[in-house]
């Protein structure tokens, strides 16, 4: 009787251990799974052989003695990231190579062997070192004692066609770290359906598209008759009626132009259930571009579909705030509706870890709504839109591109080089008259731009001004700037900046609106994190010189709900301290040299186009980590198939590096500190200490911690020591100014 090959095995609770699940049913299982999800993109024969070969390591007697050694069993041993472990993933990776040939297996290659450790670079050319593949491959001379019956099962699932002729840049290495993800979520699946059937039993059961949209009809029904008759109202109704009309076209890129205030959240849902209903697309998915304002939208989505239907993915959501359920579903985006940030985002469809990667072919036959699509970075601008254009033109997605200052991102001629961006993107309301018409009709304030660019304003004369007004927010471009028109305001003056930490600033913010709804004073300084989407409606807002598009979403809080009897008042000023260096300085130079000041409208919708194709002209790279040059193999060695795939997932960072985070004993965020100190970091406690972080510089950094202000507690975790270092008006105090008052006893 032939020796039962064993995958993996589980403790039951007496101690004892359970029925172990066998290898050959683990490896049918994982490509049954993988091949279901590649289908979605016409490989369901590469991810059924990626299935079946990916543990074939594990038939080796070495491995199985290894698994049965000591008390019986190693619950653990299938992992090959934990010090002392044998492997078995490398195994699979060079019996594809052998059986499919160097060219095709090597696709499957990359897969197998990091489907545990993270799919890895091709040479240690970049630093890899034993972790590239061609080391690990290379140091694997027999394969021998892989056992006869898996690799007979895995020689008839040969794949017989590439599922199209792939283009140069980043077309294969997606497709292969799409393959990646179907693997890794298979295998996660078919061990979690074994090891915990509590948690397999939890995941889908979700309602249809077609029961979503039914649901946000009778939503919708509701919300009208219940709204107000105003003329935002009603160009707020038109705008979701041309959104509905417009998801009748064939999936690919749309933009969706409306100015602040003109009801995108609920519009862009209209398109999005509707276009998905109509191709049969599975899930809709918004990028928001900051945590700030994703569970303000995800709230809106909720009550307009369901609570239990939409899942938030992101850094700032405690335990508290989601299930079991909407907690697994955040790991592969098995949800009909995913709410999630740029970053986590744009740095997935580049990552290398099989955490991250698992929910990259769920991207695939979705909505996906890029919210204030401006805000994508323009040093990474090549290598995200080539791979958004992909997504389109290979895996079933539609974009949807949405902002009132829409980007220049269609493929053009910038400073007599192409810029190769999207193809063929429809405009949802209409061709350049009609979008044109919709922002003239929804204007809702005046601008006025300094006499005089070079002259700068003082903040004393700045604060002066603001102090005639009961209800205004002033919008400046920096930190320090904040922090010094505050301190020359009157007392109750509101701060918003990202010195404060996310629990104290939704807190402010919850009381500033409550103010306005109440019609009290309100006078609120804030960097620019409230420009985009952060629902404010004051009568006055003041802006601090920079880009068009800065500007254009500071005015978006000015008279929102267009509810005063005369336009609202943006009052655009020449700051004492430039933009920040780098592109912000860049943006407010490309401002100042296409602005006129005696242009009629200057937040005209037609001047956008020229603003975005001179920022980008002036960038000094729109692809500056050379992320595209990586992920081509015909850049590096095309004989090989020579991908960086690791080094790239690294250095594809939305966030700068060059900042370290710290706790802010803030409200319950001390208790949560007290027990970081105590029990120690997991995954829980950490996603609720998000809301109490504040990320400051490296030199910040280093001051604080000269002077004893913050303290490691928790291995390469910092928190502040005393409520002295943080102001409830201002937050952290940084660099604080020498005041005498506080030594006079």
């Amino acid at each position: 009787m032939a020796k039962k090959l064993i995958a993996h095995v589980r403790q039951k609770e007496d101690g004892s251990w359970d029925e172990p699940q066998l290898l050959i049913d683990h490896l049918t299982g994982t490509a049954r799974l993988s091949a279901e999800f590649a289908s979605k993109f016409e490989s369901e024969s590469w991810g059924k052989a990626a299935g079946l070969a990916h543990d074939v390591g594990k038939s080796r007697e070495l491995w199985q003695q290894y698994l049965t050694a000591q008390s019986g069993y190693s619950e653990d041993a299938h992992m090959e990231n934990k010090p002392g472990k044998v492997p078995h993933a490398i195994y699979g990776a060079k019996l594809v190579e052998e059986e499919f040939g160097k060219v095709w297996g090597r696709f499957l290659s990359y897969c197998i062997a990091g489907h545990h450790t993270g799919i890895p670079d091709w040479s240690p050319a970049l630093g890899a070192g034993q972790a590239s593949l061609e080391f690990r491959l290379s140091q694997l001379t027999d394969i021998s004692d892989i056992d006869k019956t898996v690799t007979d099962n895995l020689k008839p699932a040969k794949p017989d066609s590439q599922p199209w002729r792939f283009s140069r840049s980043l077309d294969l290495s997606l497709w292969i770290r799409m393959l990646y993800s179907c693997l890794v979520d298979a295998d996660f699946l078919d061990t979690e359906l074994y090891m915990d059937q509590t948690k397999a039993i939890l995941r889908g059961g979700y309602c249809s598209m077609e029961e979503l949209l039914n649901r946000f009809n009778c939503y919708i029904e509701q919300l009208d008759a219940n709204a107000e008759t105003t003329m935002v109202n009603e160009i707020r109704r038109s705008i979701r009626t041309k959104c509905v009309q417009m998801a009748e076209e064939e999936p690919g890129i749309f933009s969706l132009s409306v100015p602040t205030g003109g009801g995108k959240t609920l519009s862009s849902l209209a398109f999005a259930l509707h276009h998905a209903v109509k191709h049969n697309l599975n899930r809709i998915i918004y990028v928001i571009p900051y945590t700030s304002i994703i569970e303000q939208n995800a709230d809106v989505f909720r009550a307009a579909v369901g609570t239990d239907q939409v899942v938030e993915h992101h850094s700032n959501l405690e335990e508290n705030d989601s299930t079991p359920k909407s907690r697994l579903a955040s790991e592969n985006w098995d949800a009909p509706i995913i709410v999630t940030t740029s970053v986590q985002f744009c740095e997935s469809l580049f990552a290398a870890k099989p955490g991250r990667c698992r929910k990259l072919h769920n991207i695939v036959r979705s909505v996906v709504v890029l919210d204030e699509a401006q805000l994508i970075p323009v040093d990474y601008l090549t290598p995200i839109l080539e791979t958004m254009q992909l997504l389109v033109d290979h895996y079933q997605v539609s974009f949807v591109i949405s902002t009132a200052t829409q980007p220049a991102f269609r493929e053009r001629h910038v400073g007599g080089q192409l810029f190769p961006g999207l193809k063929n993107i429809k405009e949802m309301m209409g061709n350049d008259e009609e979008v044109a018409a919709l922002y003239r009709s929804l204007k809702r304030y005046d601008v006025q731009l300094p006499a005089d660019l070079h002259t700068p304003s003082s903040w004393e004369e700045i604060a002066e001004q603001l102090q005639n007004y009961d209800q205004v927010l002033c919008v400046v471009s920096d930190r320090k700037s904040c922090r010094e028109l505050h301190s020359m305001m009157p007392k109750g003056t509101f701060h918003l900046s990202a010195l404060m930490c996310g629990q104290h600033r939704s807190e402010v913010i919850k009381l500033i609106k409550q103010r306005l709804k109440d019609k009290e004073p309100v006078r609120v300084i804030s960097t620019q994190l409230v420009e985009a989407g952060v629902d404010l409606d004051f009568p006055v807002v003041y802006r601090a010189f920079a880009g068009l598009d800065s500007i254009a979403q500071a005015a978006g809080r000015c008279n929102r709900e267009g509810k005063l009897p005369e336009l609202g008042r943006v009052v655009v000023f020449v700051p004492p301290r430039p933009a920040p260096m780098g592109m912000l300085r860049k943006a407010a130079q490309t401002t100042a040299s296409i602005v006129v000041k005696d242009y009629e409208d200057p937040l005209s919708h037609e001047l956008f186009t020229k603003y975005f194709e001179e920022l980008y002209w002036k960038a000094n790279s729109l692809d500056k980590e050379g992320i595209c040059q990586l992920l081509d193999p015909q850049v590096n060695d095309p004989q090989e198939c020579s991908i960086y795939f690791r080094t790239a997932a690294e250095r594809f960072r939305l966030i700068d590096q060059s900042t370290h985070g710290i706790l802010i004993p803030y409200g319950v965020g001390r208790k949560y500190i007290e027990e970081l100190k105590t029990v120690g970091p997991s995954r829980a406690l950490m996603r609720k200490l998000q809301r109490y972080l504040v990320n400051v510089y490296d030199h910040e950094f280093n001051q604080l911690l000269k002077r004893g202000a913050i303290v490691e507690v928790s291995p390469d975790i910092f928190a502040l020591m005393s409520d002295a270092d943080y102001s409830e008006e201002v937050g952290l105090m940084v660099n604080p100014q020498f005041d005498p008052d506080k030594f006079i006893l």
